[in-house]
């Protein structure tokens, strides 16, 4: 069994025996790498699979915790390359829908101080997905992983007698493993198998989003000059926030890129796909509908007007509720990201806790330490694992609570309230560290019997807010709380 390490000790690739593991993962999304790439540096072999015939670096921007980057201390180059494109010095300002400026520009560090925090340890930032992903690719090659392209998987399966498990493809191939990592996003084949496939609810909502080179801004001269950088010298990036009534928008400009989104109620137009573009027109035409007499910051629409065409994606917004199971039942199939828990974009947490995930699996089976002790890494995973993003899942809602339903009288007084909720025990959060610390106290509640939400904090220390009881919940009755402005988090201390 794997020994305790202190969280700040550095242990590259190679640190770690082999441990005679071979892992299957499916899905080259954040979740997939990370896990290929950790699944490597600690000692166990490595293959993934993907549907499509190439890794897609297309996208614009989201949020990456300071909890999912902690792990970077133990890959000096990714490290490098983060810091590279990382948006160091970003300001933020943030108005009404309609244009009237609510909070001033400060740079994000004052934001963090003005509210007690560490400036120079904020709890993430936004980055650029294409960065990211090629920073990871990078990785990936530098470690020799295989990634086999164009293998669709069909369905998913286990022989717990043979100790193995595996997929089926498309084309009829036959994959298997030790443990397979489900990592291929909703809807992913293997729910069947773990207990039962979620159900897909349209939301009503969709998402506009669009990324593009910065230089198309020189097409409208009053619309840059607004939408100019941050900083003494106009070269720090600059995030705009736009709230309105069951709506909100943001707008990025850094050096070489404008990247803007905006949720909406669903027109039509949209599909729950990355590939799947809207014109301006359509976008113009329905931005103003619901808001009355009350209409959308006329410089967003400027903005909206110089977009390059097949640019915007209208990505529709599905409601799942959380996957009872992440496993199969014999525990070596497992799910992590998306396939194993969806994020509404108001979380700011789906690329984070994808990342943990995948830290968190790779660092149980080395503390487990061979095949035959998969299932029970995997119980124990899952045991750290579920109530937390459960929790991070419920932050979603009350975040888009804040957006759509601001109270600005509060915020002139306290500006944090015209922003996402991101608590200390999401962010202050080092998922390797937890596993080694409290592995063997959590298995042995598995051997005991105990039920996963009735672990004695006492035994286990939380990684969720302190105080909360496990309580299911569904999307239905959350989202209604959202649109009464009456979010109810539970008990516990969510701050």
């Amino acid at each position: 069994m794997g020994s305790v390490q202190d969280s700040d000790d550095v242990k590259p690739v190679g640190s770690y025996p082999p441990s005679g593991i071979d892992v299957l993962i499916v899905g080259t999304g954040l979740a997939g790498l990370t896990a290929s790439i950790e699944c490597k540096r600690k000692g166990h072999n490595v293959r993934i699979i993907e549907r499509h015939d190439d890794i897609n670096t297309a996208g614009d921007m989201y949020f990456m915790g300071q909890s999912a980057t902690k792990f970077f201390r133990h890959w000096p180059e990714l490290s490098r390359e983060y810091q590279l494109i990382s948006m160091n010095n970003a300001w933020i300002e943030t108005f009404k829908h309609d244009g009237e400026r609510m909070i001033t520009p400060k740079k994000v560090a004052d934001r963090l101080r003005q509210t007690g925090m560490d400036p120079n340890k904020p709890p993430g930032a936004f980055q650029m997905r294409p960065l990211i992903y090629r920073m990871y690719l990078n990785e990936v090659e530098r470690q020799g992983i295989k990634i086999q392209f164009g293998h669709k998987v069909v369905d998913y399966w286990e022989d717990q007698e043979r100790q193995k498990a595996g997929v089926v493809t498309e084309k009829g191939e036959r994959f298997e493993a030790d443990i397979v990592i489900a990592a291929d996003g909703v809807g992913s084949k293997c729910q069947k198998l773990v207990g039962g496939q979620v159900r897909a609810m349209s939301s009503g909502r969709a998402m506009w989003r669009a990324a593009f080179p910065i230089h198309h801004l020189d097409k409208n001269p009053e619309l840059k000059e607004f939408l100019k950088m941050g900083g003494h010298n106009r070269d720090e990036p600059m995030v705009r926030t736009w709230l309105g009534p069951g709506t909100y928008a943001m707008v990025l400009i850094r050096r070489e890129t404008c990247v803007w989104l905006m949720n909406h109620d669903v027109t039509g137009s949209e599909e729950e796909s990355w590939t799947h573009t809207v014109e301006s027109d359509d976008v113009l035409r329905n931005m103003d509908k619901g808001l009355g007499s009350s209409t959308w910051d006329p410089r967003i629409k400027e903005l909206i007007k110089i977009t390059p065409p097949k640019t915007i994606v209208n990505f529709e917004l599905f409601w799942r509720n959380p996957q009872p199971s992440w496993t199969s039942p014999g525990d070596r199939v497992v799910l992590i990201g998306d396939a194993a828990h969806s994020f509404l974009p108001a979380s700011g947490n789906g690329a984070t806790q994808a990342i943990e995930d995948a830290v968190s699996i790779a660092t149980c089976l080395q503390i487990g330490g061979s095949k035959e002790k998969v299932p029970e890494a995997v119980r124990t995973h899952v045991r750290f694992r579920y109530i937390r993003c459960s929790c991070a899942q419920k932050m979603g809602f009350a975040n888009a609570e804040r957006l759509q339903h601001t109270d600005w009288d509060k915020v002139k007084v306290n500006p944090k309230l015209a922003q996402p909720q991101l608590p200390s025990w999401i962010w202050k959060h080092d998922p390797e560290s937890y596993a080694y610390e409290n592995y063997e106290k959590m298995a042995e509640t598995i051997r005991q019997g105990v039920p996963f939400d009735q672990v004695d904090p006492n035994v286990v220390p939380v990684n969720y807010p302190p105080g909360y009881k496990y309580e299911p919940w569904n999307i239905v009755d959350m989202e209604e709380e959202v649109q009464k402005a009456t979010v109810n988090m539970g008990s516990g201390n969510w701050e």
